[in-house]
């Protein structure tokens, strides 16, 4: 992999190999994920002791810890697997407006602990400076937990990551954004593992077509799909084969013109 210049080229005043020079070692909440990657390599580029953690849980879906792995392994840098069963969290499996941060506060804290039992007293996430400022329960968790946030530290927004990420070589340069499992399912309506491999299941139904950036989002045992604009016209052409197959997973099956942007 190439040493990209905009690596150390953050919009704030710090700048990463700074803050790696501060922080040599560190533990990293890893989601294989566009910025999390792209921290995962700057603090190995900069010399730091790090350890990457990915939380298993049934709100990822099979792709999520093979792309941290295959990263784990393209950096040469050591990835732990913690699998946390947040289901049988009863705050989170309600799926009320408060889920994000107990998951999240639940997942930051099961890394912390692991990261702990190794040695490593800081624990880092991907946030960006792209990423809201306001109160978000993600955000939330992390600072009641001490989470170190250097790509947000730095300056450094989604699309400079982005650019970096592809001069280092990173196949996770051009990686859609993909939000957990769990915000597929209408608000209110309890968390089970059954709707979430439904979702799962859909999901990479279609991309396994060729369809990508999608979401399906189910509620009341129905699902509501959302594609981009360009992909409309393949899904029109296949409408009896996608309906065949996905109402085997779900009861109607719905298109949402207000497409993804």
């Amino acid at each position: 992999m190439q040493r990209p210049d905009a690596i150390d080229k953050g919009v704030g005043k710090l700048e990463l190999k700074d803050f790696f020079r501060e922080h040599p070692k560190a533990a990293l909440a890893f989601s294989g994920g566009v910025d999390s990657a792209y921290l995962f390599y700057a603090a190995l580029h900069h010399g730091a002791d790090v350890t990457a953690y990915f939380a298993k849980t049934p709100f990822q879906p099979a792709f999520a810890l093979a792309d941290a792995r295959r990263m784990a392994a393209a950096l040469g840098g050591r990835l732990r697997v913690l699998e946390l069963d947040l289901l049988s969290d009863p705050e989170i499996a309600a799926n009320s407006p408060e889920r994000c941060y107990y998951c999240k506060k639940r997942m930051f804290a099961a890394v912390a602990d692991a990261a702990r039992q190794d040695g490593y007293t800081l624990l880092l996430d991907g946030s960006n400076a792209s990423d809201p400022a306001a109160d978000r329960p993600g955000m939330r968790a992390a600072r009641e937990l001490d989470v170190r946030s250097p790509l947000r530290s730095c300056g450094l927004d989604k699309a400079a990551i982005r650019g970096a990420s592809r001069e280092a070589g990173l196949f996770t340069w051009d990686k859609p954004a993909y939000s957990c499992l769990a915000t597929r399912i209408a608000p209110g309506e309890a968390l089970t593992a059954q709707r979430l491999r439904a979702v799962e299941q859909a999901e990479t139904y279609l991309m396994g077509l060729g369809f990508s950036d999608l979401r399906v989002r189910t509620a009341g045992g129905d699902a509501l799909l959302q594609l981009r604009r360009e992909q409309l016209p393949a899904l029109l052409e296949r409408r009896e084969e996608i309906l065949t197959e996905l109402k085997r997973l779900f009861g109607r099956v719905t298109l949402d013109l207000e497409v993804r942007e």
